[in-house]
């Protein structure tokens, strides 16, 4: 079946084909490469994502992604570093750089990013955070609720004062959690919530993925990629803003060593797919939560067009070409 699609949005991505948007030396080069690897899997537009760093490094890489002016870049995801200093719920980002929230540090930060940070991922819990969810807010800045280990009072505080997004619902997390409440049930719960999901089969298991997607519906579901360098490249061993993680033959990206996952190496057409298969939903339902529900969710638009195969029997989604 022959399909035409706008252009595919990622809203989180930290690397991809070999280059990560968080290491030292990037240049202007490597971004426009990885921009053309991701544009072959049919991502027309996205948030480069730096994650939890020194200041020093943040302002390197957003110095960088700030002077481009390419319609591919919508902004910067910042993720970090006012998140959770616990294990599980930081992930894999480096817990030296994990700070308090600060109204100022932030303005530095989005000084060096020339004021195009776009979504910022914080826990609710660490001290200062909402009250830079409200400043964020007025300045126009997404909020999202991410690596975090929140109260159900804290995720209503930041909720109320703005936040719209939980990043990666499901990971960023402990890995063991009460059985309720737990800051999955709050955030699934939250009308006032879009989810994002790493749809990847190693993120979150398909019954997951088919239970949170009916429970947040259609329309404030959004797929992201979550990718680091090695997406889109060889099994072995690759490094996000300097963390060292591995990718196995099946495509599981962690730490070595541990059970935490570092990125993912997936790509946004095989997400679609995998969530067609995972949820059972049409993929005209599943397709806008990969171009406009992201797209109306930072509010601007989508870029370009993309021709696609797609065989609903095996659930095959293959990009042909994007304009």
């Amino acid at each position: 079946m022959r399909l035409e699609l706008p252009g595919l949005f990622d809203l989180q991505v930290n690397g991809f084909g070999g280059i990560d948007f968080n290491a030292p030396g990037l240049t202007d080069d490597r971004v426009d490469a990885a921009l053309a690897r991701m544009r072959a899997t049919g991502v027309t537009r996205c948030l480069p994502t730096l994650i939890t760093s020194s200041f020093d490094r943040f302002a390197a890489s957003a110095r960088i992604l700030a002077r481009m002016s390419r319609d591919a870049i919508a902004g910067i995801h910042m993720e970090g570093p006012y998140i959770s200093p616990e294990d599980g719920a930081r992930g894999a980002h480096p817990k030296e750089h994990v700070t308090c929230a600060s109204v100022d540090d932030l303005k530095r930060r989005q000084d060096a990013a020339g004021g195009r940070i776009a979504l910022v991922t914080l826990a609710p819990e660490v001290p200062g955070a909402i009250a830079l969810i409200e400043h964020l807010v007025a300045s126009a800045v997404r909020v999202a609720i991410g690596h975090s280990a929140a109260s159900p009072s804290q995720i209503a505080d930041a909720i109320s004062a703005g936040a719209t997004l939980a990043t990666h619902l499901g990971n960023g997390c402990a890995q063991m959690l009460p059985r309720h409440p737990n800051v999955i049930w709050e955030l699934l719960a939250a009308d006032a919530i879009t989810a994002s999901f790493i749809v990847d089969g190693h993120h979150l298991p398909s019954a997951t993925v088919k239970a949170m997607v009916r429970a947040k519906g259609s329309e404030r579901t959004v797929l992201v990629t979550d990718a680091i360098a090695a997406a889109g490249c060889a099994p072995g061993p690759y490094t996000i803003g300097g963390v060292e993680c591995e990718l196995r033959a099946d495509g599981r990206v962690s730490l070595p060593g541990t059970p935490y996952l570092a990125g993912s190496s997936l790509t946004m057409d095989r997400a679609i797919a995998n969530t067609v298969r995972f949820t059972g939903l049409p993929i005209d339902v599943v397709i806008p939560m990969a171009t406009t529900n992201p797209a109306r969710y930072l509010g601007t638009n989508t870029a370009g067009t993309v021709m696609a195969d797609w065989n609903p029997d095996t659930h095959d989604f293959r990009i042909l070409a994007t304009s």
